[in-house]
């Protein structure tokens, strides 16, 4: 096992040279986040609703042209042709327009912050991939080196049966540690190959090393976790994009309730009739009754603005229940994985002491074997605790919009 434990221990301390050590490159994973369905559906209703808001600051009335031709005939008189024309438009009652152009603003900002959320959660389901994969290659390599040790003990172990300086019995117990040895390390490669064939099939765009990134040592400084922790809220696009649709709601519900007096419409008539012997221009003037049917609709508009208002509350609830269980949670993941490095320590220093008491003759091998299996364990677990702290504090970090978003 001394090849396993120089190896890991070089892992456990390398750090690939770039700014954010164990992460893709800014810039790929920002072409990997544009490209990402979620995002360029928010992004298109972006377009919508600027577009909903251009409309909306026209307003929903156009010009109306309506027109006639009638030829008519009059006994003992004869023949006319007699025509009718008439122009007309519905105008805004003072008020409305203001509330429209408010129902498009609060769409717009709520479109925006939706799409800035929608990207978020991107991020954090790439950061969710990528850990996977780096953590399920770490355990993979720890086992691949564990079963390079175990073959090189085997083939020590055999030489020394033919020196007759070792039973059988050793060999056998030596091929069995190693028949177990490659079976996890089968199963760990396997789940290595599954963990980026995820990635990959989420984020095709976003270009993979052959080999994971070595997971980096958690390390934060003191209060720097508190600190992201307060940024959550403060730059949520969730809490953003649902009080805007609250206002959106509100404006909509006063404007449905302006609506229980219709717009009038208002034009201009020309007729001929009779062949031209009567002519006319006239002035028209129409505006619908109001009855339950509009009242419904702004009792509807009342309800939904309350209920709106309510999703706004429980945006902020959410986005202050995950800060909270970011911090905590990278709190304990870094200390389970400092408790993971000193059990590893510990486990170290025992197969050290196996390993003499072995050569001494004191320490049966079965001892040994059973010691060199739980350093492998322990470098497994703190494997996987490395990349669960990591994991914790890169989400912090993308809550926070510390890491690969922008405001």
């Amino acid at each position: 096992m001394r090849f396993l434990l120089a190896s890991l221990s070089l892992a456990l301390v390398a750090v690939p040279a770039q700014a954010e050590p164990g992460l893709p490159e800014e810039e790929m994973v920002a072409a990997a986040l544009d490209d990402h369905p979620s995002v360029a559906a928010a992004r298109a209703r972006l377009e919508a609703s600027r577009a909903e808001a251009r409309g909306l600051r026209k307003g929903p009335h156009e010009l109306t042209f309506s027109g006639s031709y009638n030829r008519r005939s009059i006994d003992r008189e004869g023949r006319y042709d007699e025509y009718d024309a008439q122009l007309t438009r519905a105008l805004r009652l003072p008020g409305k327009a203001r509330l429209d152009r408010a129902i498009g603003r609060f769409g717009v900002e709520a479109a925006e912050n939706a799409a800035e959320d929608a990207r978020h959660q991107a991020a954090l389901l790439l950061a969710g991939h990528w850990f996977d994969w780096l953590s399920a290659s770490a355990q993979a390599q720890v086992d691949r080196t564990a079963v390079e040790n175990y073959e090189k003990s085997l083939v020590a172990l055999r030489r020394q049966a033919e020196l007759r300086e070792a039973a059988p019995l050793d060999v056998d117990r030596a091929a069995a540690a190693l028949g177990a040895a490659r079976i996890v390390a089968a199963q760990s490669a396997g789940l290595a190959e599954l963990a980026r064939a995820r990635l990959s099939a989420h984020f095709p765009g976003l270009p993979l090393p052959d080999d994971a990134p070595a997971i980096p040592l958690p390390s934060v400084e003191p209060g720097e976790l508190d600190r992201l922790r307060d940024l959550v809220p403060a730059n949520s696009h969730e809490i953003a994009a649902a009080d805007a649709e609250a206002q959106r709601m509100a404006s909509l519900a006063d404007r449905f309730e302006q609506d229980r007096i219709a717009d009038p419409s208002i034009g201009v008539r020309l007729f001929s009739e009779r062949g031209g012997a009567e002519r006319g221009a006239g002035v028209l003037f129409s505006i619908p009754l109001g009855g339950g049917h509009r009242k419904a609709l702004a009792d509807k508009a009342g309800a939904d603005a309350v209920a709106a208002e309510a999703d706004a509350r429980l945006a902020r609830f959410t986005v202050h229940e995950t800060a909270d269980a970011d911090l905590v949670e990278a709190r304990y993941r870094v200390a389970a994985w400092e408790r993971s490095r000193e059990a590893l320590d510990a486990q170290v220093s025992a197969l050290v002491k196996l390993r003499r008491g072995n050569q001494l003759g004191e320490i049966d091998l079965a001892d040994l074997l059973l010691g060199e299996r739980m350093v492998h364990d322990a470098f497994r677990s703190e494997a996987g605790a490395r990349a669960e702290a990591m994991r914790a504090i890169t989400k912090l970090r993308i809550d926070s919009h510390e890491l690969w978003l922008e405001d």
